[in-house]
């Protein structure tokens, strides 16, 4: 075996532990970017719409104005507080994690909606059976059923 030999076999194995490093950490860099990356959030039927990203850059006003001016038609103002029935009462939903509002008072009975922690509501009645309590939320004033034993009277 000669000198120019030994310088052979040294520099191919140097080379071969080269290649095999920056592959191994290639694939280590690889796989750590896409197994940290978080997933997209999930959408619940219930969650309000997203709000589009609008530009900070005002708009142009159109070329030419509308020749002719358009009135918008009168819309009926709704009543400031809808009228509270007899027996009515506020309350505060206790339970930790929010309410589901339904359509009507059973458990397989559609989902209209829902009602944060510490939100007020009215309770407006409550089914023959105990277990359900007619409510309005104070945002939107939505009507639904809710599980009795979740709210807080307040008065």
């Amino acid at each position: 075996m000669s000198w120019s030999g030994i310088a052979k076999f040294f520099t191919g194995f140097v080379l071969a532990i080269a290649v095999l490093f920056f592959a191994g950490v290639s694939t280590t860099r690889y796989l750590i970017t896409r197994f940290t990356t978080p997933p997209p959030r999930p959408t619940f039927p219930n969650d309000p719409p997203a709000q589009a990203d609008t530009p900070t850059e005002s708009i142009s006003p159109p070329a030419e104005p509308p020749t002719e001016a358009v009135q918008p038609s009168p819309t009926p103002t709704p009543s400031a507080t809808p009228t509270n029935p007899p027996g009515a009462y506020e309350a505060r939903v206790i339970q930790p994690i929010g309410l589901i509002l339904r359509q009507e008072p059973t458990q397989d009975s559609e989902q209209i909606g829902g009602i944060g922690y510490e939100e007020q509501v009215v309770v407006l009645e409550e089914s023959s059976d105990g277990e359900w309590l007619k409510v309005r939320t104070s945002g939107n004033n939505a009507e639904g059923w809710v599980k009795s034993g979740n709210t807080e009277r307040l008065n």
